[in-house]
């Protein structure tokens, strides 16, 4: 078969030079058809794929089609309410807010005020002027047992690891949250030198151990001693699970693992790297509280925290059981909800694993509080958080500050082309393409992160003086609506009744909903 279209191939080529030198107009004509009635030809007897052997040549335009369906729907069908994950209106809000161009709206809202689920803030008659409210608070983090704490801003740059963004995407966030006095986190995959721009750096450690493991994988304590003390450095975060793939290991690419890469991380090139699903310095709950321990006098007593996105309820409450039975103490704990984003994740994961971030925040704060530590822990929240509404949301169920992953990749530039798995991002945010992100200025990119934190920041403050609260401390439950259908609303202090200080300790005094997992729950395993 392959030898009958050689020869034909072959033959309509002679044929085309043969009718070209007899009359050149011919071949202009010939130079277009013969290539597709090649194609066409090839598609009959040898495509792999049965759209093309049944429809030949013609069958091609359903590849480029769907090849290309994300720019058409996101370009000329969406409307600016419907795009996933984020619709146009919330990038542009932040387009507009790293270049300091005018972010107000005309003829009132596109959202449907009556459709489940609406959301807003419950301002108040003795609202506060913007002038009289700080502009940039700071949120002291760390537990007494601190030795150096660590003063934190409202809002701040999510886990995302070198690897998955480009070196120019990650110098340009450490650049911002220089400029803009906010901290940036390293995500797992190890401690780089683009993160040590001068910007404030929590270091996130996963079950990789990057920049700090032995050839085995391992932790190794001595490579954590080294980098966990540099001045750079204010806080270090155990991840035990992020939103898009909890229970799942971080996944790099081989296309996207470089030599520096390799280097950075402490691992062999040539492979996908894939974290384990858990942790090998700890089995347990105490064990962990051994771990953090660890951690925090070879830091030098910097805030030790977890990141987790919540599963099991009672594996959490465990935690909380070994922190009371130990007497030692997280210094914050960063909660990814299940609607956080990645570079790269089984559809499964990300659509189906995972409590959601508004369940999870005001689980983690109950669970703390009916433990009686709250005071000693700070809660930082992660997962679609981009606007001062979205700030608000997340204080009123119990965060303390937050964190933002994709709203920091719109301000450098990102499109949402959804091509942050496959090493060929167009904007240079999430590849290793040296091609692409040329074309991403860190200097330039670098003031637009610290202009859309800075502008972000001051709109939470400015919905805060409307609802007549002076400091994020003074968010509460209460501050927020929700409607639950079509002629019910109910605040967020009704859809999660608060625990009382401290109910948790003893079985007699643990609510109903929580008496299931409590039982559970053993400081001994997770």
């Amino acid at each position: 078969m392959r030898k009958t279209f050689l020869v034909i191939s072959f033959t309509l080529l002679t044929l085309t030079g043969i009718l070209t030198y007899v009359n050149w107009k011919f071949s202009f004509l010939l130079f277009i058809l013969i290539p597709l009635i090649l194609m066409g030809l090839y598609d009959m007897y040898f495509a792999d794929r049965t759209i093309r052997r049944n429809f030949p040549l013609l069958g091609r335009m359903r590849y480029l089609l769907t090849a290309i369906g994300p720019e058409m729907r996101q370009y000329f069908i969406e409307t600016d309410t419907e795009g996933k994950p984020f619709n146009r209106l919330q990038r542009n809000i932040v387009y507009h807010r790293s270049k300091k161009e005018n972010d107000t709206m005309p003829f009132g809202t596109q959202l449907d005020v009556y459709k489940d689920g609406y959301e807003w803030i419950n301002h108040s008659i003795r609202s506060i002027s913007f002038s009289d409210i700080e502009k940039n608070p700071k949120v002291q983090i760390g537990s007494s047992q601190c030795k150096k704490p660590y003063g934190a801003s409202l809002f701040n740059i999510s886990a995302m690891s070198f690897g998955s963004l480009s070196k120019n995407a990650i110098l340009a966030l450490n650049n911002g949250a220089k400029q803009g006095g906010f901290f940036h986190n390293t995500g797992e995959g190890g401690l780089s030198p683009y993160h040590l721009q001068g910007g404030d750096v929590v270091w996130n450690i996963g079950t990789g151990y990057f920049s700090c493991r032995n050839n085995d994988g391992t932790f190794n304590v001595d490579q954590f001693e080294k980098r966990a003390i540099l001045d750079n450095v204010k806080m270090i975060e155990i991840k035990f699970s992020q939103g898009a793939k909890p229970g799942h290991g971080g996944i790099l690419p081989k296309e996207k693992v470089t030599d520096e890469i390799a280097a950075i991380r402490l691992v062999d090139k040539g492979n996908d790297i894939i974290s384990p699903p858990t942790h090998s310095a700890f089995t347990t709950p105490l064990e962990l509280m051994d771990f953090v321990r660890l951690l925090r006098e070879k830091s030098g007593g910097k805030p030790i925290g977890m990141k987790i996105c919540i599963g099991n309820k009672s594996e959490f409450i465990s935690i909380c059981k070994a922190m009371i039975e130990t007497k030692t103490y997280f210094d914050f704990i960063t909660v990814d909800g299940g609607e956080g984003g990645t570079g790269a994740a089984p559809q499964e994961y990300s659509d189906h694993v995972g409590m959601p971030l508004r369940d999870a925040i005001a689980f983690v704060h109950d669970c703390l509080k009916g433990f009686g530590i709250k005071d000693q822990i700070k809660i930082i929240a992660s997962g679609k958080v981009i606007t001062g509404f979205d700030i608000i949301r997340c204080l009123s169920l119990g965060a303390d500050l937050c964190n933002s992953a994709r709203g920091m990749m719109f301000a450098l530039g990102c499109i949402q082309a959804l091509e942050c798995h496959a090493n060929t991002c167009p904007t240079g945010v999430a590849t290793q393409n040296p091609n692409l992100m040329k074309g991403l200025i860190p200097e330039d990119k670098s003031i637009r992160v610290a202009r859309f934190q800075h502008e972000t920041v001051k709109s939470a403050m400015d919905l805060m003086a409307s609802a007549g609260l002076a400091h994020p401390d003074d968010v509460t439950r209460d501050a927020v609506t929700t409607r639950t259908d079509r002629n019910n609303v109910e605040t967020f202090a009704q859809t999660f009744p608060e625990l009382e200080n401290g109910s948790l300790l003893n079985e007699a005094t643990v609510p109903k909903a929580f008496l299931y997992f409590w039982k559970k729950a053993t400081s001994s395993k997770f």
